[in-house]
């Protein structure tokens, strides 16, 4: 992908300490004399309203699944054109920055950067959301709060006055040119990684529905096959504990920042042990359930996460999961879910319990266990793939758009009009759904 790439011939030193050595040929300018803040407001709110991703970058709010929101609503927002880059203030440490694709409206809290000067804004969007640049808008936001949950924001006085990198015009289109054709590459394996597990998925969900249908299976309440499952902790203000969340569409559980007790809040919380089925209590319905493995032993969930688990002798934690994962359990899950806050739709945990479900006899639950195993298996193993091949791009377009690796010559030999290609079994997927977090 990247063979016979070389440094620069001759380098001198750019004089700023995040940045390093930089191409002979290169400038450093300030950022407020490459882009000016512009601040022009909605006064009807008709605009389409474009919501920043981390790695979708600005969408379309209804089409991520926002709830609509009217225009009278939206007067006062600001409004944005292609030719700029919308960042996020709160969260420009992070990447967050993105070009708008049509004219819309994004939060007044974002500010909109207008090039003053002819450049390629897809070099600086790189340039942005690079973790080394990052760390600077870190030690430059201002605010209240301290740590990711701080309420800290880049404002434009603190950013205008940062140093950057200027490569000559020619030069910023061919990184970004470079930047697009291993990206392709990447996104094209990081696919194919996935399908791996989107094989065994289906498998799993197939096996289990055929199961559900044997006549051998016995019917009965989910409050007869399962147990509702409490465990409180005895919080002590300076004893740490681990969080858990889930993410939707059965991807599984994540742990959030460790707190101590006293930095949890109003919530009860409950310890997790392996094996129990844990339920997120406002987003089920998108299929936020999964089973806590080994690492999340002695991890703890707020009362929002009801915990079940199987009956011994009925039916195991790992086949009500995968019951739950079949179109039927997401009809349960979605018909118990109620609310009209946008996703978050409480279950009803109560009434959910009283639903009647066919246990697969005991040899189906086996296969079902197993296919599940499986499932487990190659999901870590496709994580692992996907977490390497990341860095390695985070890595290597860092290296690019500080000047570190010359990629000219091998831009000149690229398709010109390869960016705007995809491969005929490639589809355009979004795998940046938000994670479920507390409300």
């Amino acid at each position: 992908m990247i063979e016979g790439l070389h440094p620069y011939s001759e380098n001198r030193e750019s004089g700023l300490k995040w940045l390093g050595a930089v191409p002979c040929h290169w400038q450093i300018n300030r950022l407020k004399t490459i882009f000016r803040e512009v601040d022009e407001r909605s006064t009807t709110g008709k605009e389409s309203l474009l919501s920043l991703r981390m790695n979708s970058g600005l969408v379309d709010h209804h089409l991520m699944g926002g709830r609509p929101i009217l225009p009278t609503a939206l007067i006062n927002y600001k409004r944005v054109y292609p030719r700029q880059i919308v960042m996020n203030r709160m969260r420009a440490s992070m990447g967050l920055f993105g070009i708008p694709k049509k004219i819309g409206l994004v939060s007044p809290d974002y500010a909109v950067l207008s090039p003053l000067r002819e450049i390629v804004l897809g070099y600086y969007l790189q340039l942005f959301k690079s973790p080394v640049l990052g760390r600077v808008f870190r030690m430059e936001s201002r605010g209240l709060g301290t740590g990711e949950s701080g309420f800290l924001r880049l404002y434009f006085d603190a950013f205008g006055v940062l140093g950057v990198p200027l490569p000559p015009p020619d030069e910023q289109a061919a990184v970004v040119r470079f930047l697009e054709h291993v990206n392709r590459k990447i996104d094209k394996f990081i696919r194919a990684k996935r399908r791996e597990l989107v094989l065994i998925t289906e498998m799993l969900v197939k096996v289990t529905e055929e199961a559900m249908q044997r006549p051998d299976g016995e019917i009965m309440r989910l409050s007869t096959a399962s147990e509702l499952i409490v465990r409180p902790i005895d919080r002590r203000s300076r004893e740490t504990y681990t969080r858990i969340g889930l993410y939707n569409r059965g991807r599984g559980i994540f742990h959030k920042p460790s707190a101590q007790g006293s930095e949890l809040g109003d919530s009860d919380f409950f310890w997790i042990r392996r094996g129990d089925l844990v339920i997120s209590g406002q987003f089920a319905w998108e299929g936020a359930v999964a089973l806590a493995r080994e690492k999340d032993d002695e991890c703890v969930a707020s009362h929002r996460y009801p915990i079940l688990r199987g009956r011994e002798q009925i039916v195991s934690s790992e086949v009500l999961l995968a019951i739950l994962r079949t179109k039927f359990g997401g009809m349960l899950l979605n018909l118990h879910s109620r609310g009209a806050a946008g996703r978050n739709r409480p279950l009803n945990i109560k009434s959910f319990l009283k639903e009647k479900i066919r246990i697969p006899p005991v040899p189906a639950q086996a296969r079902i266990i197993d296919l599940l195993d499986q499932e487990h298996a190659v999901a870590q193993s496709v994580a692992q793939s996907v977490k390497l091949v990341e860095e390695f791009r985070t890595r290597l377009t860092a290296d690019v758009v500080t000047g570190k690796l010359d990629v000219r010559a091998f831009a000149e030999r690229l398709p010109i009009a390869e960016a705007d290609q995809l491969d005929a079994d490639e589809e355009e997927t979004d795998e940046d759904e938000p994670e479920e977090m507390e409300p």
